[in-house]
């Protein structure tokens, strides 16, 4: 069986947790690690009997130890890494958010069409069967009216920041923030969807550091429907998501990692949709990234370089009108 040999840049929890769902692919190898200190980087080898330690992105990505990279890092250095490692020949899964804005994203897919490599935004909840569950009984329940997903989780470094302390979680200058780090959770499966919107109007709040807390956004399409989302890094909520049709509706335990689906249409009972999800909900998109490496197909046609785009676009006016800033824009 080919595998394909992937190096990991970034040493957080969610490293650790798309490593255990890679795992569950025979195919996928992971071969190394970059980390801005040697110590971290050895550690995290250690951990998870990874061969090759490097503290450059360039040195790894130069290496034939790899044909792919992992970018686990802040949001404010997804482009120019992603931009590294394609330029030196390797494919790319970025985690979400993609990029800080939309230009950097611009760069990165010129990038991965001139270099010819493959290029992936690393958003999970749209390659699930889950999903594709929800994307298949869309059809039953008529003509759209109404999308609403709500993803709220007060953080704990909140109370860090209340007292005046910024860590990373709402610091500006690493592109962060509730509608980088969750509300593109509502976001993104709403463009997979129903694609671009119409009209955006948002609301929210901006805090000491520069950052938005939460957010509550309404968006206008052009055939009437309209859909609303709620995020929040300071207020917890338990909402469902759910998709309004005029023939019945299809809710959601949660958006950001679905466990239960159910659809009720007219007249009839609720019916629990949910499909068998035999694996980790991190192996699917690591199982896309690798179909895609290997039939020699340059991006996915659900995480697609046009959907990122549009949801970094739309994150982008979001941020404009709630006046929230980054230094790389």
């Amino acid at each position: 069986m080919q595998k394909v040999r992937f190096g990991v840049i970034g040493t957080n929890f969610i490293s650790d947790w798309v490593i255990a769902g890679g795992r569950e692919d025979e195919r996928f190898e992971l071969a190394a690690v970059c980390s801005r200190k040697e110590e971290t980087g050895r550690a995290f080898a250690s951990k998870h009997g990874i061969p090759h330690v490097f503290t450059s992105v360039e040195a790894m990505a130069e290496s034939n130890l790899i044909d792919a990279v992992y970018i686990a890092s802040p949001n404010a250095c997804h482009a120019a890494q992603s931009i590294a490692c394609m330029e030196r020949g390797k494919h790319v899964l970025c985690e979400k958010a993609f990029a800080s804005n939309a230009s950097e994203a611009k760069l990165m897919i010129e990038t991965a069409k001139k270099q010819d490599v493959t290029l992936m935004e690393a958003m999970k909840p749209t390659l699930t069967p889950a999903f594709r569950a929800i994307r298949d009984a869309v059809a039953k329940i008529g003509v759209i009216r109404q999308f609403f997903a709500c993803y709220c989780q007060y953080s704990s470094r909140y109370d860090k920041l209340k007292e005046g302390v910024v860590l990373n979680a709402f610091n500006p200058a690493l592109s962060n923030g509730a509608v980088m780090d969750i509300g593109i959770y509502t976001i993104y499966p709403m463009v997979v969807l129903f694609g671009r919107p119409a009209a955006i109007h948002a609301a929210g709040v901006k805090l000491f550091s520069g950052v938005d807390g939460h957010g509550n956004v309404v968006f206008e399409y052009d055939n009437g429907m309209t859909t609303s989302v709620l995020y929040s890094k300071i207020a917890d909520s338990f909402l469902p998501t759910e998709i309004q049709g005029e023939n019945g509706v299809i809710t959601l335990d949660r958006i950001n990692n679905i466990g239960t689906v159910k659809m009720k249409q007219r007249g009839c009972e609720w019916e629990n949709i949910t499909p068998e999800t035999p694996h980790n909900e991190y192996y699917y998109e690591i199982a896309e990234f690798i179909d895609l490496i290997q039939s020699g197909r340059k991006e996915s046609s659900v995480n697609s370089l046009t959907n990122s785009l549009i949801t970094i676009e739309i994150i982008d006016e979001i941020r404009r009108q709630l006046n929230i800033r980054f230094p790389a824009d």
